[in-house]
């Protein structure tokens, strides 16, 4: 590919700029999850109908959502990861099935359900990561393997469920089981044969982690050498977490990919003292050597699951009149971030959900010993209420105010639409040994709705990064787990666990539509254009974290790392599925 330097994957860059197609999962390299398609309006969209459904033949959780490239829409299902291409000329004719054979012993492994974000083009190529580790590059037209490589080893609990990002002439992969020991990385493969280009770890020696120490900073200041090792306490490093399941964002000018670690192992935090650099980081990493630029540590020393893997949305708008290059976070850990991208700086960093109690505020005092960190309530403080103590009344929960389902930003009112988590938790940590492969947690949860509050457990926000603020919040019964997408048509989309796909006004948030899917929606919405009629698509299929009890057939109430419980009523809406189902407007 004859691409300078600094330019994306000319493939990927042409469909992104073209609003008829959806070709990757975010929508965008800036995870914007907008559409320019504006022929579905505030005015018209209460007139949708069906068009057409598929059914995917497998019934978990169903997370991510289809891509369109041309007149083919690509969907995935959750393990065993079949993908179907479809002719979107002849509703959805099934052109070829790709179908993995996976050993089923990767199921055991897979803390949360045997979800998958979806699959990824570039360059006349599928790509997936199955949920085994292997990366699969397949051909777009024929579904036949062109080329595999494995990432990771199920048997020391190494297992994936995220979608990959195709990046000028290489492939983003991460890594899952943060809840088996996995110390975590990023790893990029040349996009033609698979070969490794580059492995970032998030945690260990500053040649495995890929940290300059003279060069890579925090606030602004170099993070000096050994970073990662001087927070860990002797080896607890190597099977530390950090892991890698989240979205990537890619800055084509900058020549970054962004991306955010997750939480230390275990989840009692008194067998890992120190800050256990760089789990639950913001990481800029150089695109061609995966060296990090610049990252960012929101929770040090975790004490109480809040992953940091959420996705990073890029944005480029006014602060004091100024133009700045900006990366939005939402937090598991129930802050709001906005970053300037190009050097890591924290501009904002506030609640997006009331209830957020472990910390008081984050300091952003530059004078501070304590800039940059959250500051902790000692009542919520599982570290510091000590091993086989119940802390209780922790919001939010493990699962955080927002789990790994996407947000969505239009730059028509500056806003962004976060589906959110209004849960609470009782957490009880316990010392636990490590062994390859088995669970490696360390705690007993309890989920609930936040109390004292309208008895849901989510909310559906739109959400200003430059104020801090959120500017209109509708309530919803339980956790918002779908993905959100933004169109010009004015109108927000979103889906609910007990399957309803509703439309509300961007501006005001005005419910303006829903319909019932056959099964709850943990998936992202996404939008195309084909024949001059715009369409909406989403999958169901409850599942999830915040489905498991469903999707496994878990009854207990701390089952499901404490899930199960707080999710239980959601038998009587909505039962297992698995459904692709396309809207539009009337002919």
């Amino acid at each position: 590919m004859a691409a300078s330097p600094a330019l994306a994957n000319d493939s990927v860059e042409a469909i992104i700029k073209d609003p008829k197609q959806w070709g990757i999962q975010t929508g965008d390299y800036a995870n914007t999850r907008y559409s320019k398609l504006d022929q579905i309006t505030a005015k018209n969209v209460d007139k949708l109908q069906v068009a057409w459904t598929f059914s995917t033949g497998v019934l978990r959780g169903h997370e991510g959502g289809p891509l369109i490239v041309g007149d083919v829409m690509y969907v995935h299902t959750p393990f065993p990861n079949n993908v179907f291409a479809l002719d979107l000329n002849q509703e959805g004719r099934i052109i070829w099935k790709y179908e993995p054979k996976q050993d089923a012993g990767v199921v055991p492994v897979m803390c949360c359900d045997t979800v998958h974000r979806g699959v990824a083009y570039a360059d006349g190529m599928i790509f997936l990561q199955q949920a085994d580790t292997t990366v699969v590059a397949l051909d777009a037209k024929t579904g036949q393997k062109k080329w595999s490589v494995v990432n990771g080893d199920p048997k020391k609990g190494e297992s994936n469920t995220t979608t990959v990002m195709p990046f000028k002439d290489k492939l983003l992969v991460g890594i899952s089981g943060g809840e088996f020991g996995v110390r975590g990385h990023v790893t990029a493969y040349n996009l033609k044969d698979g070969k490794l280009a580059w492995r970032g770890y998030s945690m260990g020696p500053d040649e495995e982690i890929l940290v300059d120490p003279a060069k890579t900073t925090e606030h602004g200041k170099p993070v000096g050498k050994d970073s990662s090792l001087k927070t860990w306490e002797g080896d607890q490093w190597k099977i530390g977490g950090g892991t890698t399941w989240g979205w990537f964002a890619f800055d084509p000018k900058l020549n970054l990919v962004y991306y955010g670690s997750g939480n230390p192992s275990t989840w009692n935090p008194k067998q890992r003292p120190g800050d256990n650099k760089w789990s639950m980081t913001v990481w800029a990493r150089d695109a061609d050597t995966g060296v990090a630029k610049w990252v960012y540590q929101m929770t040090p020393h975790d004490e109480w699951d809040f992953d940091g893997v959420n996705e990073m949305i890029l944005t480029d708008q006014k602060i004091d009149g100024k133009d700045v290059p900006l990366l939005t976070h939402f937090d598991r850990n129930g802050f709001a971030y906005t970053l300037n991208r190009e050097t890591g700086e924290v501009l904002v960093a506030e609640k997006y959900d009331p209830v957020v109690n472990w910390a008081t505020k984050v300091d952003l005092d530059k004078s501070s010993k304590t800039y940059g960190r959250p500051l902790v309530v000692a009542k919520y403080s599982t570290e510091q209420n000590g091993e086989d103590v119940n802390s209780q009344g922790i919001c939010p929960a493990a699962l955080g105010t927002k789990d790994q389902q996407p947000a969505a930003y239009s730059p028509k009112t500056n806003l962004f639409y976060v589906p959110t988590n209004h849960v609470c938790m009782d957490y009880e940590p316990f010392q636990v040994s490590y062994t390859a492969g088995q669970p490696y947690v360390g705690a007993t949860l309890s989920m609930y709705a936040a109390p004292n509050s309208h008895g849901g457990m989510g909310n559906f926000i739109a959400w200003d990064n430059v104020k801090g603020k959120i500017v209109w919040s509708n309530k919803e019964m339980f956790s918002v787990w779908s993905g959100a997408l933004a169109t010009a048509g004015g109108v927000v989309f979103y889906g609910t666990l007990e399957g309803y796909l509703k439309a509300v006004d961007a501006k005001t948030g005005k419910e303006l539509y829903k319909f019932k899917t056959p099964s709850g929606i943990i998936g992202n919405v996404s939008t195309y254009e084909h024949k001059g009629q715009q369409y909406v698509a989403v999958l169901s299929g409850v599942g999830g974290w915040a489905g498991i009890g469903l999707a496994a057939g878990l009854t207990g109430g701390n089952e499901g790392l404490g899930a199960v419980g707080g999710y239980a009523a959601l038998a009587s809406y909505t039962a297992l599925g698995g459904q692709l189902t396309v809207f539009k407007l009337p002919n």
